[in-house]
Parts: C-alpha cells; structure tokens; sequence
C-alpha cells in the first residue's frame, strides 16, 4: 500500500499533488483533538455557532471562484457546476443559521410531571467518509447541522478530491471554529476499521457505494455506533402517455447528464409508456446531442470527463454487458480515456447492468412500458430505493401513487434534487438515515427525555 495519495486533473492527467498519509500517531492526536475541543464546544451558546454559520457563508461566497477551480481541478466538473455547488453551500448555511434554534429547541411534552421535555443534545466526535463527486457540497451538508448541534467532526474524503477536502478544514477554522472542531484526515481504507472502533468516534455517516455502506455499517454495529448511509441510487424517471415532453424535455435530460451523470439521485432507468414512446426518444437524442462537451474551465462546457479513467472504464463494461444481453446503442457509447460519451441505450430490460446496476456515467437506459401499471411495476424493479420520478399532467392520478412509490423521494414533474429544506435520503440498498432539514440536525443528538416533578 502506498504511503501518499496523488490527485490528477482528470480532463488531461496531469498530476496536480501528492500528499502523505496521516500517521498512527497523527490519527490518534486528532481524535483526542476532537474529543478535548468538544467538551467545550457543546457548552457554546447556539447563538454563537450561528454568528460562525454566518462567517462561513461569507468565506465561501468570497472565495468561490477559488473553491470552484478546486473542484473542476480535482473532479473534472465543468466550471459552472462547481459555482453552483458552491452557492448551493451557501444556501445551505443560511438555511441552518436561520432554523438551528428552532429545530434544537427543548421539546415541551405535556405529561403529569412538573415538566417534561425532550432535550437534544451533541453526541460528540462524529466520523464522516466522504465522496467526490460532491467534494464541497457532501460534506458541508453532513458538516453544518452535525457541528451546529455541538459535535465535532473528523473527515476522510475521497482521495482524488484531497485538496477539497483540506480546504474544507481550513475553511472551517478561517471562520472561526475552534482548531479541533472539524479536522480531514488523510487516511487508507484500513486505517477507517481502527477510527470507527475508537471510543472517541460516537457515530458514522457515510455517503458513498452500497458495498462501502455495507461495511462500514457492519464495523459501526459491531461497535454499537450509529450510521446514516447515504448509498447508491436506480432512479426511475417514469414517462406516461400525458407527459409535456416540450415543457420538460430539459429537466428530463438533465437529470441524467448533469455532473456528467455522477449523481446517486440522478435519473438512470428512463420507463415510457409506449405510447409516447418513439416521440420520447427523439426529443431525448435531440437533447442530448447538444450537451457541450470540452474542457471543464471553458464556460460553454455542460459536460466533462468522469472524475477518474476507472470510472469510464466500468461504465464501459456495464454498457457492453448490457450490449451483450440486447440492449442497443441509440447514440453514443464512445470513450477516450476519463471520457464517456453520452449515451442513450434502448431496448434495455431487467437482468442488464444498465437496468438493474447504478450505472454512474453519463449513460440513459430506456425501457418501454405498455402501460401505467406496467411502468410503476418496472419502477419498483431495483434493489435501490433513492428516489423516482414521474412526468405527467394527472397530477390527482400521481398522488395516488405516493404510497406505492418505496424510495426516499417521489418527485412528480421535476428532477429529484436535494434541498437544505427537505430531507433526503433513501431505503433498501440505497441506506437509511436522513441529511438535511430538521431531520438531518437531529440524526446525531441524543434525544433525551427530562422529567421534572
């Protein structure tokens, strides 16, 4: 195992850095970091750790060019959508500084005591594990409530996205943080199973792949800590007879190919009724035939290379497998290295890679229904459960399919999206837990009762 992670451009390969491991010992000195600053931390007045939200917001926005090179440098987002990302941050921020007193409130509860409530208090030193395709929104949204509820924080990030992942870190402490109060540690996937075992991590939240979930859940219950995962997603984007393909179309393409469809909430398996099928799928290619390819920091760029080649290669195999198994081409499926051409496969069925697996690249599998009930069956055809979409004009018909819709959002006319406002989170293999809104800021208190008589 090397000692150092390198970060690499992934538009031309060049190497940005190299940065060494975290050591045992320097693992070791920050959770005990953690743990010191939180008994102080925990007894700050809530006022003051949103006065520091607000210093927060404004080093972002003053610094997001900056931010967004990063981002674009590391990832290979195109430029634009790191902006976004970064002022997605900021709205972030000003959410919880506005509601974090309200939401963190004692819950009166009236009882035959004198008094009784619900108290929520920090948990303490919180790990998170980190994904890229997100490098500054992931984490802030998992980073903001947890510390606003007095916890500290320590984070791996992913490795292509390490530069990220310190600036975050400083980030933190320019705006006023204790030193301590939210720290990045460079560290192996070995190295994880020892941090989750350590007395001093309370609780685990994770945003990445089913597989990494899967063990990092089993370490953490071993240990008796709490996990919020947030996993992969199958997204159906399910297209009925009545849909406004003219109004929409975009917002359909979109949730496919935006972040060059390196999205766990992006719309993967596109289900038509066949009766708007063929009328479907040439205003689709018409779409996406002009997505802007270049490169990541021209402003004209609406879709870049994958983050890394390995990416592009697996995308690779997952749509020849699904070749292999008779789905067809409709366009696209071509690669040069970190990049994949955005592709439209058809007659795609269950037991594909490309119907049954998250496919994370810039791929749009569509599957042909005979009907209403057909679609929804088809809908509910994944191990995933993340989130699903419907385009229709019924919106009555669509509100009697709430209920039958398992995931963790159920968007109707609209990409599924997170929102500071709304929580988000999914079901079956795509995790459980949920970030954002109140109930992220309460995922890691302990929800005490009082009783007063």
């Amino acid at each position: 195992m090397s000692d150092k992670i390198t970060t690499n451009y992934p538009f031309t390969g060049e190497i940005l850095q190299e940065y060494a491991l975290s050591t045992d010992e320097i693992i070791i000195a920050s959770l005990e970091k953690a743990e010191e600053v939180f008994m102080n931390w925990k007894k700050t007045s809530l006022n003051h750790r949103t006065e520091l939200l607000q210093k927060l917001a404004e080093i972002l926005d003053q610094n997001k060019e900056e931010y967004a090179n990063l981002i674009t440098h590391e990832m290979g987002k195109p430029y634009t959508e790191s902006i976004a990302e970064i002022e997605k941050c900021i709205w972030l921020i000003d959410f919880y500084e506005k509601n974090a007193d309200e939401f963190l409130a004692d819950e009166l509860i009236d009882t035959e005591a004198q008094e009784s409530f619900i108290s929520y208090d920090p948990l303490g030193c919180i790990l998170a594990i980190m994904p890229w395709n997100y490098p500054f929104w992931q984490v802030m949204r998992f980073a903001v409530p947890t510390l606003t509820a007095g916890n500290t924080a320590i984070l791996k990030h992913a490795n292509n996205v390490t530069g990220c992942g310190l600036a975050i870190q400083n980030l933190f402490e320019a705006a006023g943080y204790p030193i301590g109060c939210f720290q990045t540690l460079l560290v192996s996937h070995d190295q994880i199973e020892t941090i989750i075992e350590n007395d001093i991590i309370k609780a685990v939240s994770l945003t990445g792949s089913e597989k990494a979930g899967r063990a990092v859940a089993e370490i953490a219950g071993k240990n008796l800590k709490k996990t919020v995962l947030e996993l992969g997603g199958n997204n159906a984007c399910i297209i009925l007879e009545d849909a406004n393909l003219d109004k929409y179309i975009e917002t359909i393409v979109k949730a496919r190919m935006q972040n060059s469809g390196q999205s766990c909430i992006a719309a993967k398996r596109f289900i038509v009724v066949e009766e708007i099928y063929d009328e479907f799928l040439e205003k689709f290619k018409e779409e996406v035939s002009n997505i802007k390819f270049g490169a990541p920091l021209d402003p004209k760029t609406e879709i870049g290379t994958l983050a890394r080649v390995d990416l592009a290669e697996e995308v690779q195999r997952q749509v020849d497998e699904s070749i292999q198994k008779g789905a067809k081409v409709f366009v696209g499926n071509k690669r040069d290295k970190a990049f994949f051409e955005p592709t439209i496969l058809v007659d795609v069925q269950p037991g594909m890679p490309a119907f049954d697996e998250e496919v994370f690249g810039p791929v749009a599998a569509i599957i042909k229904a005979k009907d209403r009930h057909h679609a929804f069956k088809l809908a509910s055809e994944s191990s995933f459960g993340l989130g699903t979409m419907l385009f229709t004009e019924d919106i009555d018909e669509a509100r009697k399919q709430i209920d039958s819709i398992e995931d963790g959002a159920f968007f109707i006319n609209e990409m599924v999206k997170s929102d500071p406002r709304l929580p988000f989170g999914g079901t079956k293999a795509s995790g459980y837990g949920r970030e954002l809104s109140r109930e992220g800021i309460l995922e890691f208190v302990n929800k005490k009762t009082v009783y007063i008589k």
